[in-house]
């Protein structure tokens, strides 16, 4: 499977396109297709990049 998300880096501020409620997460690590997000309303989570797009926030 292709990265989804091989243009994220720490730092970015991402949402979860299946988890809306979890708010706005920003991004602490990618390597390789994993990706850690810290979500204000999840907590950390690792997501498979090759499974799920995260969507970018570019004005929050």
């Amino acid at each position: 499977m292709d990265d989804l998300n091989g243009f994220l880096e720490p730092g970015m501020l991402v949402r979860h396109p299946q988890c809306p409620d979890w708010g706005v997460g920003q991004v602490q690590s990618r390597i390789g297709t994993r990706i850690t997000v810290n979500f204000p309303d999840a907590g950390k989570v690792v997501i498979d990049g090759a499974r799920v797009a995260l969507e970018p926030v570019l004005d929050d």
